[in-house]
C-alpha cells in the first residue's frame, strides 16, 4: 500500500514530515489539501478530519497506521525506517535532540504565530516582544553551535528539520536572523542546501511568489 502524507502548501509542520520522508528515501504520495487566501485549510479534507480530531495537517497513512502530529510521525518514521538515522543513537544525545525539536515547535514557533496577526503593527509592543523572543532563541542556538558542531544535535536530524522550517516562517513574518548569530546563519545555509530541504521549500516559496506574497531574501533563487 502506498504511504500518503497529507500536507498543505504553507504547512510548516507538514513540510517537516515531507523533508524527513525524503531524507529517509521513503516513497510516498503527497496529498495537498485545499487552501484559501485567508491561510485556512478549507474545505477540510475528509481524511484529515477522520484521522485528526483537530482537523489539521500533517497526517500520515502508512498501511494500517494512521497518524497526526509531526513529532509523532517523526518517531514512527524512525522506528519504521531506521536508516539513515535522524535521531542520535545514544540515549542522552537523543533526549537532547528531542528537547531541541520540542523547543522549536512549542517555545520558538508560538512567538512566530503571535506575529501572524500583527503584520500591520510590527512596531507594537506585542510584535516587538515576539521578535525579541525569537532573537533570544537564535542567540541560544548560536551559542550551542560554538563548539564547532555542524548541526544542532551533532549529526543532522529531526531537530535541524524542525527549527529550519520554523525559522522560514519566522523570517517571513519579520523575525529573521541577523549577523549577530553568524554560526546559526551558517547552519541555516548548510541545512538549506540539502536536496530534501530544497525539494520541499522551493515549491513552498514558488507558491508564495505566485500569490504575490513575500519570499525571504535568503530563499530567493
Amino acid at each position: 500500500m502506498t504511504t500518503h502524507i497529507f500536507s498543505g502548501p504553507l504547512s510548516m509542520f507538514g513540510a517537516k514530515v515531507q523533508i524527513a520522508a525524503l531524507e529517509k528515501g521513503i516513497a510516498f504520495e503527497l496529498v495537498m489539501v485545499p487552501f484559501d487566501r485567508d491561510d485556512n485549510y478549507s474545505p477540510r479534507h475528509p481524511e484529515v478530519l477522520r484521522i485528526n480530531p483537530k482537523g489539521q495537517v500533517p497526517v500520515l497513512i502508512d498501511d494500517a497506521v494512521e497518524l497526526f502530529d509531526s513529532t509523532q510521525i517523526f518517531e514512527y518514521l524512525e522506528d519504521r525506517h531506521p536508516q539513515p538515522a535522524l535521531w542520535p543513537a545514544e540515549a542522552a544525545a537523543r533526549a537532547r535532540a528531542r528537547q531541541l525539536e520540542h523547543r522549536s515547535d512549542e517555545v520558538f514557533f508560538p512567538q512566530v504565530v503571535r506575529l501572524f496577526g500583527l503584520q500591520e503593527a510590527m512596531q507594537s509592543p506585542p510584535a516587538v516582544e515576539a521578535c525579541a523572543a525569537c532573537a533570544r532563541f537564535y542567540g541560544q542556538l548560536d551559542t550551542l553551535l560554538a563548539d564547532g558542531r555542524a548541526f544542532l544535535a551533532g549529526d543532522y536530524g529531526y531537530a535541524d528539520i524542525a527549527f529550519y522550517m520554523a525559522h522560514v516562517f519566522a523570517d517571513r513574518k519579520g523575525a529573521g536572523m541577523t549577523d549577530e548569530t553568524p554560526r546559526l546563519v551558517a547552519w541555516r545555509d548548510r541545512v538549506g542546501e540539502r536536496p530534501a530541504v530544497r525539494a520541499v521549500v522551493d515549491p513552498m516559496m514558488d507558491f508564495l511568489a505566485s500569490q504575490g506574497r513575500g519570499v525571504p531574501a535568503f530563499l530567493r533563487r
